[in-house]
């Protein structure tokens, strides 16, 4: 039987980042998966300036990094591979990677989502370079710009809505000709005099790859077929966020989109498992929120700890 360890964390990015630095302060010894996109949706991004502690801001990236070297000074292990499966029915917890088995006292999960892409090559060779998945996060960066919101639910209108205090103009291009979002967004998009909407329609590509940065965009009509170019600087995709928690399912409570449902605090329904960041909060899904969960993540382990073994 492998060493069974008091904590195992299940991702990365500031939720599990923070939890491995409290863990490991608190004499846990955690043990951290990385996964597949160790780092989360930040390695994504470029200049990140709503991170408290960075005055000229910090590049996505290099927080990320920062966040690893702090938590390995402080004695984190951390694997850069991914959990293939996990069974949180026996205890203590095992965790597979592969056919290679960890045993755990507790788990944090911190998988984090993954945002929805249109799924065009030049869509992910331009992310951070003038295409990003948050208003909240890249907005400011696109002042008295032209920009697109990709979208017709309430994340498109509530992105495009934040976004023209910012931009001199915003376009919703929307597949279809009605709107999804709810009666009172959809209002609110229709009266604001810097937006317009391009329906049925979708972007085929987006330029300029060559000068990695957003000139402009390919749009092709649904109905038509028709292609046109428009330019701008900024494209944004709010078409939503997956989840990271296939690996879970049938094995932790999820809602029906599949993000983790908390019981109280950082508990899930199964005592020893905890969850905290993207992987549970859909709404505010901020650098920040997740490593405050992190933390609270870390402290309930450690308390539960102290209760089990008095």
């Amino acid at each position: 039987m492998p060493d069974t360890r008091k904590v195992i964390i299940i991702g990365t990015g500031p939720a599990g980042y923070t939890a491995a630095l409290y863990s490991a302060r608190a004499n846990l010894k955690p043990l951290v998966f990385a996964g597949p996109e160790p780092g989360g949706q930040l390695t994504l991004t470029t200049l990140v300036e709503n991170y408290p502690g960075f005055s000229e801001g910090i590049m996505g990236p290099e927080l990320m990094n920062q966040m690893q070297m702090q938590v390995e000074k402080f004695g984190t292990e951390i694997i850069h591979d991914a959990v293939t499966r996990v069974n949180f029915k026996t205890h203590p917890f095992e965790i597979f990677v592969g056919e290679q088995k960890y045993v755990s006292e507790t788990v944090i999960i911190s998988t984090g989502a993954s945002a929805k892409l249109i799924g065009i090559e030049s869509e992910r060779q331009l992310l951070g370079h003038g295409v990003s998945t948050c208003a909240t996060c890249d907005g400011a960066f696109f002042r008295n710009q032209e920009v697109i919101v990709v979208g017709g639910g309430d994340t498109a209108m509530e992105d495009a809505t934040f976004i023209t205090k910012f931009a001199s103009k915003v376009n919703i291009v929307h597949r279809r000709d009605t709107l999804r979002a709810s009666k009172i967004m959809q209002e609110r998009a229709f009266k604001n005099q810097k937006i317009s909407f391009i329906w049925n329609s979708t972007i085929d590509k987006i330029h300029d790859v060559d000068k990695n940065t957003v000139t402009g965009v390919t749009l092709r009509h649904l109905k038509t077929d028709q292609r046109t170019d428009m330019n701008c600087q900024g494209v944004f995709v709010a078409i939503g966020h997956q989840p990271n928690t296939e690996i879970f399912k049938g094995q932790i409570d999820v809602d029906e989109v599949g993000y983790i449902k908390l019981r109280h605090r950082a508990f899930t329904n199964i005592d020893g498992v905890f969850a905290a960041g993207d992987v549970v909060d859909h709404y505010y899904r901020q650098a920040v929120t997740a490593a405050g969960m992190g933390c609270m993540a870390a402290i309930d382990v450690e308390r539960y700890l102290e209760a089990e073994h008095g």
